[in-house]
């Protein structure tokens, strides 16, 4: 039954990661000038619009994964370089938000949850979910950042340097393939610590540095505020 809640709650925390992520892209794009997403119906937070099959499955069991990008035409922008950055950091931006928020409703339920025999599973869903939707949102947040398509990295890539680029077209088509081969790396080395003996083999595990800094660095600020202010020890930032 925990397995049946872990995952169902993983599943619903990818789509509140993914949906408000490309929504303020779309947003953002439109408010510098250009209104392609909006026009192609990608200015929602209908969660179906937005997810990427691969990407979607991906997060929700390794933590790492991407949304169907939002179309966009640079040239629409009123300034191109800053329209491209704005919309570029505008996802990465709203996941460290929802993550901020994630982490205070999940100290709620922890806190303040009435757990009995009748509301244990929930207590468990919920908890579980809260947790998923701090830690997604900062792997999403790290992850898109990395220079590869479809990420926000890319984008940010795009921003700064001339549209004719050797790095940038290699960088465009063959950006998913080693984004793939990145988090099923991941995924199977997570596989090889938990079934095997085989401690080493976690630093190999390339993302897992990256999950690692998400929640301990870059998550830091979040978990220390909010445990100050519900008068709790601040966060041990735990070696990788």
């Amino acid at each position: 039954m925990y397995q049946l809640i872990y995952y169902l709650a993983a599943i619903v925390a990818v789509i509140f990661v993914f949906a408000p992520h490309e929504f303020a892209h779309a947003y953002v794009a439109y408010k510098c000038g250009d209104p392609t997403a909006k026009m192609r119906g990608r200015m929602t937070l209908n969660p179906l619009k937005h997810l990427d099959p691969v990407g979607f499955i991906l997060c929700a069991v390794a933590g790492f994964g991407w949304a169907k990008p939002v179309p966009i035409d640079p040239y629409n922008f009123h300034n191109y370089r800053r329209g491209m950055f704005l919309t570029a950091v505008a996802g990465v931006i709203t996941n460290y938000i929802i993550a901020f928020f994630g982490y205070l409703l999940w100290l709620v339920v922890a806190l303040y949850f009435p757990v009995t025999n009748s509301t244990y599973y929930l207590y468990l869903f919920l908890s579980e979910f809260f947790t998923d939707l701090f830690v997604f949102n900062l792997g999403v947040f790290i992850f898109n950042l990395l220079p590869l398509f479809p990420l926000d990295g890319f984008r940010v890539v795009e921003a700064f340097t001339r549209q004719v680029n050797p790095v940038q077209r290699f960088l465009r088509t063959y950006g998913q393939y080693i984004l793939i081969i990145l988090v099923v790396e991941s995924f199977l080395c997570s596989i090889l610590m938990d079934y095997t003996s085989l401690s080493y083999v976690q630093y190999f595990d390339i993302l897992g540095y990256v999950q690692w800094f998400a929640i301990n660095i870059l998550g830091y600020p979040i978990l220390a505020l909010w445990n100050v202010i519900f008068g709790l020890p601040l966060p041990v930032i735990l070696p990788y």
